[in-house]
């Protein structure tokens, strides 16, 4: 295990010098104090500070993701993960980030400078700065939604999306729906190409063929719909499954904005189960997703790995709510072929491949 004096040696400089840099000294450079973190992080120095037992602090990342109301997807991850965090002592800060904050801080940098021990992840795109870092950091990090290989240091949690979905396909098809269509999350995100993914497959699994222009990215947001359900409904779908109970909101409203009704013309299936998709009109069919647990799971694998246990994914199951949103399928006819510029087969061709290969005997 490096120590200061190691540093020191390496950069030339005294001993003081480099506490002052690891330790927030006001009266060295910038420059400096940046060479001083980033050698230590390079030779793998870990501030024994971050380890004592009066110092047991962890930080919460969030990009991306609304937490402050009950309604709110990151409101109960954030809960469980603090609940679970206090039984344990350890005191958590809650930094919200965005680019421009991992561009000018380093990840493994930041967290030696803090003494934090380690950090819950929340909300983070695959193209975040942090996420190259994160292939490399010694740091015990643990991610929602999102996975490092091969890394002993970073684990991940989330909820089974291919059970999931296949819970809410299994209720529609049941229900005697065929033409099902799936407006998703952003692109560029883990979990929205795994319930793409499990979507397409799904379908395949029931033998009823994948229109793309019925298998669309949107964004976690209600304002999605009204892009993407006028072509939907032109497609002749029956029942629209959604990424979120967020986008299913809009996708109610984009139903009746077109003169049509839910579930007796439209079946409309949510996820995540949020405060208020009881409330309704109609209450939302919905993939409930126990985010209470999720932040749990979330102090739990990250006390694990600060204890050296190297666990990589640990996969929450779904449940399947039913509500009055979906109905017995009522047929609709095709009345115009659209071309969705966000369909998978644009967004995200190499998935489309692969589904396709998977089954191309169908």
């Amino acid at each position: 295990m490096a120590t200061i004096r190691d540093i020191a040696d390496r950069l030339g400089i005294s001993v003081s010098t480099v506490s002052k840099g690891l330790n927030g000294g006001k009266d060295i450079s910038e420059a400096l104090r940046q060479s001083v973190l980033d050698t230590a992080v390079e030779l793998g120095y870990i501030n024994r500070r971050a380890r004592k037992e009066e110092n047991r602090r962890l930080c919460l990342f969030i990009e991306n993701m609304e937490f402050s109301d009950a309604d709110q997807f990151g409101y109960e991850i954030v809960l469980g993960f603090r609940q679970a965090s206090y039984r344990d002592h350890w005191e958590v800060d809650m930094l919200p980030v965005n680019h421009v904050f991992q561009e000018m801080n380093k990840y493994d940098n930041f967290m030696l400078e803090k003494n934090y021990s380690g950090s819950f992840i929340l909300g983070f795109s695959s193209d975040d700065p942090w996420m190259e870092q994160l292939t490399g950091t010694s740091v015990p990090t643990v991610l929602l939604d999102n996975f490092i290989p091969a890394n002993h240091d970073v684990g991940s949690i989330g909820t089974d999306s291919e059970e999931a979905i296949n819970a809410a396909l299994d209720h529609l098809i049941r229900l005697g729906h065929e033409k099902i269509a799936f407006l998703n999350g952003s692109r560029g995100s883990m979990i929205s190409d795994q319930r793409m993914l499990a979507y397409l497959n799904g379908m395949a699994k029931h033998h009823l063929p994948v229109d793309p222009n019925m298998a669309v990215y949107g964004y976690f947001v209600a304002d999605a719909a009204k892009y993407h359900v006028p072509g939907f409904l032109d497609l002749g779908a029956t029942a629209i499954l959604c990424g979120s109970d967020t986008i299913a909101v809009g996708v109610i409203e984009s139903v009746r904005t077109a003169g049509l009704s839910v579930p007796e013309d439209i079946s409309v299936v949510g996820f995540d189960d949020l405060p208020f998709a009881a409330h309704l009109s109609p209450p939302l069919t919905t993939i409930r997703q126990d985010r209470l647990e999720l932040g749990k799971s979330g102090f739990f694998v990250l006390h694990a790995l600060i204890e050296q246990v190297a666990l990589s994914r640990s996969m929450m199951r779904p449940d399947l709510i039913i509500r009055e949103s979906t109905a017995p399928a009522r047929p609709r006819l095709v009345t115009k072929r659209v071309a969705e510029k966000d369909s998978v087969l644009n967004v995200n061709p190499l998935l489309y491949e692969q589904y396709q290969k998977q089954h191309r005997n169908f």
